[in-house]
């Protein structure tokens, strides 16, 4: 077995940097690109802001697709084929889209997408990880996470830097540009990792017979749930919201993502170090109030205010839920580390694609933009209330043996 000085710094930097990059592409450039896209598509007439719902809607169907077909192949001699064969769908779909008006042409890329994503979002840090393992350097694997800030940072710049000489369908080609060579050194470092497929013994056959769904879980997923949902509201139609209640040319309808952006890339990190000194139960209770907090700002603070404060808060929080989430699951099930963070990207992944939905049905029955937050309020109160209910996993463990 490796140990840790057995992997210099140079080649951690390059695993994790190459890790971070493919959630960048297919996070940054694929999924959330859109997002500061979409008023620019609205204004030039590409589509309106309802079918531009139903698109993300697509989107979301597709991540949460890739997400299953991630659960199902999931050794390491699989990764290695889908992995690449993912950027390659996500590089062809975004050069589709620059092509085409069509809504319909449009909807089928970016559900395509939204499956290469979902891939590479379960895979690309699972293969990592398996490879920090035996290096004695799992605790670094949060690390790959600082791609999707640098993601938000990056189709910020390419979407505000090109506003003024692109349009409708063109816009989408400084996106597609960047991900071929990111995507092709990213697949060709992570192909060099030196991994092979191995087989369960006894006591790990054993060892996954344990319920995945049991009182300690069931909560924390529906919070999950809840997380989901009430994210993604912001994350899709924020500069939408923006172009919509503010002047034109006010700095916020572009500075809004930048915002958003610059708070998501110091988050895991943040949150990590809040996990470790007050408890993850503890730090996600406070996530979900932040969160909760800057959703609701929205509703309540109608201009400037309520758009920064919400692009600051849910900007600071949403990669702290996951990485907080993940971590409190593993503590109540150490033996479905795997399979239970699948299962939890499959359910983001649902809860993700509803949101876009339940906004485009509210907008077709004649509600408002900004009204339609208050869905994500009321899925985040949701969620924070079941926070209360997950047991600390010391508690769970001891009850367990007590019972047993």
């Amino acid at each position: 077995m490796y140990q840790q000085n057995s992997t210099t710094p140079k080649e951690l930097f390059g695993v994790l940097a190459a890790g971070a990059i493919m959630l960048m592409v297919v996070h940054g450039l694929g999924r959330f690109i859109y997002t500061p896209l979409l008023p620019y598509l609205v204004d030039d007439g590409q589509f309106t802001a309802s079918d531009g719902a139903a698109v993300a809607t697509w989107n979301y169907l597709g991540y949460l697709m890739g997400a299953i077909l991630a659960i199902r192949w999931y050794r390491v001699s699989q990764i290695r084929v889908l992995l690449p064969v993912s950027l390659v769908v996500h590089v062809i779909t975004t050069l589709l889209v620059t092509q085409t008006d069509s809504l319909t042409a449009i909807s089928a890329s970016r559900w395509l997408n939204g499956v290469a994503n979902g891939v590479v979002f379960v895979q690309a840090p699972a293969l990592i990880l398996e490879w920090l393992v035996l290096r004695n350097r799992a605790s670094m694997s949060g690390l790959v996470y600082i791609g999707v800030g640098l993601g938000l940072l990056v189709s910020s710049g390419l979407v505000t830097g090109s506003a003024d000489w692109l349009e409708g369908a063109e816009r989408w080609w400084p996106a597609a540009l960047i991900s071929i060579p990111l995507a092709a050194w990213g697949a060709y470092r992570l192909s060099r990792l030196e991994l092979q497929d191995h087989e369960h013994g006894s006591d790990g056959k054993a060892a996954t017979t344990t319920p995945l769904i049991d009182r300690a879980s069931i909560p924390l997923f529906l919070s999950y749930a809840g997380a989901g949902l009430g994210y993604i509201l912001p994350m899709t139609f924020l500069p939408l919201l923006a172009k919509l209640e503010l002047e034109a040319g006010h700095w916020l309808l572009d500075g809004v993502w930048v915002i958003v952006a610059l708070c998501t890339i110091p988050a895991a990190w943040l949150w990590n170090r809040l996990g470790t000194k007050m408890g993850d139960l503890p730090a996600l209770k406070l996530n979900f109030l932040i969160q909760l907090a800057g959703v609701l700002a929205v509703v309540l603070l109608p201009g400037a205010i309520g758009l920064v404060l919400c692009a600051a808060l849910v900007g600071s929080t949403f990669l702290g839920t996951v990485l907080l989430t993940q971590r409190i699951g593993r503590a109540l099930h150490p033996h479905q580390g795997p399979r239970l963070s699948a299962a939890m990207v499959a359910l983001y992944g649902f809860t993700q694609m509803v949101g876009p939905w339940l906004t485009k049905q509210w907008l077709d029955a004649g509600g408002t933009l900004v009204s339609a937050f208050g869905i994500g309020v009321a899925a985040l109160a949701f969620g924070l209330i079941f926070v209360f209910f997950v047991p600390r996993p010391e508690v769970w463990h001891a009850r367990t043996l007590r019972f047993d």
